[in-house]
This record gives C-alpha cells, sequence and structure tokens, in this order.
C-alpha cells in the first residue's frame, strides 16, 4: 500500500498543481467551465432541447420566421423550426467533429513524425517532402478541394480537414523526437537492444506529448471554424443536418430582417472557438513551465 500511495503521490501533486494554475486564470476557468457546459448540453440535447423533433427535418410552416420569445427563445427559421434546439444539438455536431477531425490528424501526423525524426536519412527526408507538399496549400483551400472530389456530405468534410492537419503536428513531432532522441535514457535503450519502433512508441512520443497536447487543443477550435466555413459554402453538413455553418449559410438570405436565423449560431461558433482557444493557452501555461506566470 505504501509503495502504491508513493507512486500515486507525485501524480496527485502535480494534478493539484495544474488546478491551481489554472484557477489562477479566472478566464480560462471561465472557459473551460463553458465548454463542460456545451459538452453536456451536446450529450444530452436529444432529451433537454424543448423541440427536439425539429432537429430533423419535421416543418412547421405555420410558425416559420416567428421572433425570439418566451416559447422559441431563438425564433424560428423558414421551417417553422425552433432555432434553440437546432443550435443547442448543432454543438454535439460541431464539437464531435472537430474532436474527430484532429484525433485522425494525430493518429496519422504524430507516429509520422516520430519515425522521420527517430529514424532520419531517407526516411526523414521522405516523409518530410511528402509533408512540405501537404503544407505549400492553404488547410482550407485543400479541404475545398478534397471535399469537391469526394462528395459534399460531413463525414468527407472531417476526412478532409484532418489531410489538411496532419503535416502540421508531423512537423511539430518531428522537431521534438529529433530532441529526444539525443537523451541519455533513449540512448541506453538503443544500447540494450530495444527495437527502434519500441523505443518511437515507449520513449519518443510519450515524452513529446505535451506540446502535442497543447497545439492540439489550440487547433480544435480552427477545426471547428474550418468545418462551419466548409458547410457555408455548401460543401460539409447537408440539410436538415443542424449544423452552425450550414444554419448560417441558410440564415442569411433573410438577413438583417430575421437576423435570429444566423446570428445566433454565428455567436455559438464565436463563443466554442475562444473558449478552445483560451483553455489552448491555459493548458500552454500548464504543461510548459517556461511559460507559467510567477
Amino acid at each position: 500500500m505504501d509503495a502504491i500511495l508513493d507512486t500515486l503521490k507525485p501524480r496527485w501533486n502535480s494534478f493539484r498543481e495544474s488546478l491551481y494554475l489554472l484557477a489562477r486564470n479566472k478566464l480560462s476557468l471561465l472557459a473551460l467551465i463553458i465548454l463542460v457546459a456545451l459538452v453536456l448540453l451536446a450529450i444530452f440535447s436529444p432529451v433537454i432541447v424543448p423541440y427536439p423533433q425539429d432537429i430533423a427535418d419535421e416543418t412547421h410552416i405555420e410558425a416559420k420566421f416567428s421572433e425570439p420569445s418566451s416559447e422559441h427563445l431563438m425564433g424560428t427559421d423558414e421551417l417553422g423550426r425552433d432555432v434553440f434546439s437546432r443550435v443547442v444539438y448543432g454543438a454535439r455536431v460541431s464539437i464531435s467533429s472537430g474532436l474527430m477531425a484532429v484525433a485522425i490528424a494525430l493518429v496519422i501526423g504524430v507516429p509520422l513524425g516520430a519515425v522521420a525524426g527517430s529514424f532520419g536519412g531517407w526516411v526523414d527526408n521522405v516523409i518530410m517532402r511528402i509533408t512540405d507538399v501537404f503544407l505549400s496549400f492553404p488547410p482550407l483551400l485543400l479541404a475545398i478541394a478534397l471535399v469537391a472530389l469526394l462528395g459534399s456530405s460531413l463525414t468527407n468534410a472531417i476526412m478532409a480537414i484532418s489531410v489538411s492537419w496532419w503535416p502540421w503536428y508531423t512537423r511539430l513531432m518531428r522537431g521534438q523526437a529529433i530532441s529526444i532522441k539525443e537523451r541519455k535514457f533513449v540512448q541506453a535503450a538503443e544500447t540494450i537492444g530495444t527495437s527502434r519502433i519500441k523505443i518511437i512508441f515507449k520513449h519518443i512520443i510519450p515524452n513529446c506529448i505535451s506540446p502535442i497536447i497543447v497545439q492540439a487543443s489550440m487547433d480544435i477550435g480552427g477545426v471547428i471554424m474550418t468545418l462551419a466555413s466548409l458547410s457555408f459554402l455548401g460543401l460539409g453538413a447537408q440539410s436538415p443536418t443542424p449544423e452552425w455553418g450550414l444554419m448560417i449559410s441558410t440564415g442569411r438570405s433573410y438577413f438583417p430582417d430575421k437576423w435570429w436565423c444566423c446570428i445566433f449560431p454565428g455567436l455559438a461558433i464565436f463563443l466554442t472557438v475562444l473558449c478552445f482557444n483560451l483553455l489552448g493557452d491555459a493548458i500552454r501555461e500548464i504543461l510548459d513551465p517556461k511559460t507559467r506566470k510567477k
């Protein structure tokens, strides 16, 4: 039991220090609270929204373009659907899609960067030249081209964003791997005959994970924005999916007279992206001692 407590004590102290640093930054703490609330809304949205039938394709033409009121907090759209219900459910679509796209990019980019930095030589040259080809295109432009090739859908938009995002993690991971592979514990593992692949996944990647987590946490907001842009252009989510970018695209035709149709989804995007960016800054401060405020 004492051995277990001795093992857990450093982790508990590190966790307490992280909580302290997060609580000290009031703005980041507020961002975390808002994000937790958004995630809970996304998870339980089908049972907590006032008009769950409006999430799909049910229409109420007689109630179209109703202004915000106690009955419809954010009004109704061109088909009489409750905007509040669709915005809340849109959190599930946008946040889950953003997390999925970043996760796929990490799965592709991190191992490739670790392999390139660890092996060096021609392996490094091949991986990085392929990476440079992808980095030569702006991420949004590349995503638009890929979705145009694959077809317009939310799934294809997620895959396209992942393909346009993984090179950034490959480059970041490669730089970290080049530094880590010179450490004594990695050289010791090589000396006793540990395979290069095992060294990569057991020693190099775990010791490079902090900057990767920081970058990923800050990228989620950008990915959500890119996904909304694709949907706004008609290349992402398709009707009747309540995706924020698609709702803005549909509502802009009636702006400014029916302002609520696009203003509220836009505010949802703004708030979510801002909170992810603030949380990313907080995570960077927590994981990187050099940036911690004294």
